[in-house]
């Protein structure tokens, strides 16, 4: 077991937590979640290595507890020519070679009795490792992540997507007492999603992992941590459950918040009435009595109801344009192709309208990048934009368009916008308020950097948006307003994505990359293959019903009607138990 008990840690220009208490427990697959920048990977970072960080409270923790460690940043080495299999299982092919040297040096060493210890102790190693059926593992983990093709291919020759796969193998079948994995769904395709999932299911120890993704928040995780303005929320169960719970928890707060809002209103009423009288009468009493309706009053506003968990605030993402296009097309691809070593795309024709809403959708490595970023340089014969088109770029490399040795504040100088004031109030619609704006933007988390091109997309006031993973490291209450904002966005969006929420909820149609060129598929079609693949027959319809509850829920809260809410509350309850 580990235990956090009362730990509290700053940074000089931020205070991250105070006085949070978890603990982890054999067999808990635990999800960590919060908004962007409330600090969910230095909480990683002291539990992995607690001596770097001056925090108050405790932490407890076996000496010999093994962690193992997958980042959200990894990349392969692009100069080793290691295959899959060798790199999956290098500690026991190192002790296995170990071993064999040993025994090699026994046939002509006079000094047999050190080599013997010294091949006791690798066997020992071995052993413990369970080394004898390593390969066998190895290969059990490669066909539950669809990989079993790929066992032989060099590890320089995987996408990004199959290498954070390889990744999570390796460092599972070491078997550590807890596996951390911060961020490891981002940028994965939907086939090594499902792939993830099912290594993160099949794990037998504890884990605990960072993601704002809602497929895996719905299907792999048995406890939730929830870090939000300071605090820290536990909560055994899965993360349906636990939003269910919120909401109840927040028509509970709103009915108390409404009853004491409206008992301040009374209590003012009385001071008012009781000032007026003091004016023309001096009594001792009566300013005994005005003195004691004040301080119950100051008693009543500090008792106000404080909500870290269900009252978090969102930013607003608004995407607005200089300049509307009448219905025409705004983009024309004709006969487009790249190759690299290898052939990508070729043949590749279409074309997007002034309003469509379109979702780039491919397997990890197909070119989907490679041809976004074309379209934004507009440096290709086979590309053609409208006369009027403008153009915004969201890259998946935030330092594309982000210049890490700025400030925030800098970042904007050139945005559009005319004051400084003017940047720090808009600055404020995506949370970046106060102080932060001063911050180097290469201390940002990853989510507040694509936070952050979000804001310069909007404030670009382009008809024409080309975004790439837009979602990736959003937390889950960004990735709700950014669907809010595609939504009432009136001009074209060409969107990568691997997050098929953004993709079903915000897009017109699919160009879907297949056998190395693009062909068009409507959203109809690509959602019943996505959950043909993904989910059980009837949960789509369920999921549907489920939100349009949520929605009327929210609506009843908006009227203040709460005797309606707690109605859909429990047609809520219902579907819930079905997914």
């Amino acid at each position: 077991m580990i235990k956090v008990d009362n730990l509290s840690f700053a940074f000089p220009q931020k205070e991250l937590y105070k006085n949070i208490s978890f603990t982890l427990e054999e067999g808990q697959h635990c999800a960590f979640i919060g908004t962007s920048g409330s600090g969910k990977s230095t909480l990683i970072d002291i539990l992995m290595d607690p001596e770097r960080y001056l925090f108050d409270g405790r932490l407890e923790m076996d000496p010999t507890c093994t962690i193992g460690y997958v980042s959200q940043f990894s990349q392969p080495d692009k100069t080793k020519e290691t295959t899959v299999f060798e790199y999956i299982g290098e500690e026991f092919i190192k002790i296995q070679n170990e071993i064999q040297s040993i025994c090699t040096e026994m046939e002509t060493s006079s000094d047999i009795e050190s080599l013997l210890e010294k091949y006791q102790l690798a066997l020992d190693a071995f052993d413990a490792m369970d080394g004898d059926d390593f390969e066998s593992n190895i290969n059990k983990k490669l066909n539950l992540a669809n990989l079993m093709k790929r066992k032989d291919v060099r590890v320089s020759d995987l996408s990004g997507g199959e290498f954070k796969l390889i990744q999570v193998m390796k460092e599972m079948l070491s078997s550590p007492d807890l596996m951390i994995m911060d961020e490891p769904d981002v940028f994965l395709d939907f086939e090594n999603l499902n792939a993830l999932k099912n290594l993160i299911n099949s794990h037998k120890g504890i884990l605990l992992v960072v993601t704002h993704n809602r497929y895996l928040l719905n299907h792999c995780f048995n406890k939730m941590l929830h870090l939000e303005n300071m605090e820290l929320q536990e909560f055994d169960g899965r993360y349906i459950d636990y939003n269910f719970s919120l909401l109840q928890t927040k028509i509970e707060l709103q009915e108390l918040a409404i009853a004491e809002h409206e008992e301040i209103e009374r209590n003012e009423i009385v001071i008012t009435n009781l000032r007026a009288v003091a004016t023309y009468n001096s009594e001792a009493s009566r300013g005994r009595a005005l003195k004691a309706r004040v301080k119950f009053q100051e008693r009543l506003e500090t008792r106000r109801i404080k909500a870290p968990f269900v009252d978090i605030k969102q930013p607003i993402i608004s995407f607005g344009m200089d300049h509307e296009l009448e219905d025409s097309i705004v983009l024309n691809v004709s006969n487009y192709g790249v190759a690299f070593d290898e052939l990508l795309l070729e043949n590749v024709n279409f074309e997007i309208k002034s309003t469509d809403k379109v979702a780039l959708i491919g397997a990890n490595g197909t070119g989907k990048t490679t041809l976004l970023r074309e379209i934004f340089k507009n440096n290709h014969d086979a590309i053609e934009f409208n006369a009027d088109a403008k153009v915004a770029y969201l890259s998946q490399l935030q330092g594309e368009m982000l210049k890490d040795s700025n400030t925030i504040l800098e970042e904007f100088i050139d945005a559009g916008l005319e004051t400084y004031d003017e940047i720090r109030s808009y600055l404020a619609n995506y949370g970046f308020e106060g102080e932060i704006v001063n911050q180097k933007i290469e201390l940002l988390s990853g989510g507040e950097k694509n936070m952050l091109q979000l804001a310069k997309v909007s404030a670009s006031k382009a008809n024409l948006l080309l975004l790439d993973e837009p979602t990736s490291h959003l937390d889950t209450y960004t990735q709700i307003a950014l669907e809010k904002a595609i939504e009432d966005y009136k001009g074209a969006i060409l969107m990568i994505s691997h997050d098929f929420y953004s993709v079903v909820n915000g897009m017109d149609y699919v160009l879907i990359i297949d056998d190395k060129t693009i062909r068009k598929m409507s959203i109809r079609k690509f959602r019943k293959m996505i959950y043909a693949s993904h989910f059980d027959r009837d949960y789509l319809e369920t999921e549907q019903k489920k939100k349009a509850v949520e929605t009327k829920i929210e609506l009843a809260l908006k009227n203040t009607d709460f005797v309606l809410a707690k109605v859909f509350v429990d047609e809520l309850e219902e579907l819930i138990k079905l997914l």
